[in-house]
């Protein structure tokens, strides 16, 4: 199997992780109380239970933070990777996510944050809902960001990464699994 080369925005992250590693600044962390790294969602937080958003919480964020992007992703779909959340310009002093976040565009509620499309082409999370079989992988990624990014409620994931590029400071991931049993 080929390997893909790494792209500008991987390659900026691991200089960032490599330099604030250097700088012994505090771990930027996430997590939640629903999951621990590496273990199962519960059913509550996928498309077989409620569908509602795990709480996550974070600490360490680098000095500097303006705001806050959150992309939760399955790189294990069939399809290729499947967005299942997009969230952005969550104010720079926020440490965590309530559970069951709106799915809405906008979220007065989370300092004006706002919510882009996910690939079931609704604003806000959709939880894990894989085909019959293996787990697949859910990845939370945490960026904390030096200014807000310049986009309107709606956008994709690959629009919120490329005005992200030069302005991440740190990011921090959780990553979860889930797998549904064939009927």
């Amino acid at each position: 199997m080929a390997r893909r080369a790494a792209s500008p925005f991987q390659i900026l992250l691991i200089t960032l992780a490599v330099a604030a590693a250097r700088e012994g600044s505090m771990a930027f962390s996430l997590t939640s109380t629903a999951f621990k790294e590496g273990t199962a969602i519960p059913v509550k937080h996928t498309c077989d239970g409620g569908d509602v958003s795990p709480p996550l919480a974070w600490s360490g964020a680098p000095p500097g933070t303006a705001a806050f992007a959150l992309i939760a992703d399955d790189p294990d779909a069939p399809v290729g990777t499947w967005v299942h959340w997009v969230l952005y310009n969550l104010p720079g002093t926020a440490t965590q996510l309530p559970e069951q976040v709106s799915k809405t565009d906008a979220l007065p509620d989370l300092g004006g944050a706002l919510q882009g499309r996910n690939d079931f082409r609704r604003p806000g999370y959709g939880g894990p809902c894989p085909p019959p079989g293996p787990a697949h992988r859910y990845f939370f990624k945490l960026y904390a960001l030096d200014a807000a990014v310049k986009l309107k409620a709606g956008a994709q994931k690959k629009d919120v990464e490329a005005a992200m590029q030069g302005h991440v400071l740190a990011t921090a991931q959780l990553m979860g699994t889930y797998a549904r049993q064939k009927r």
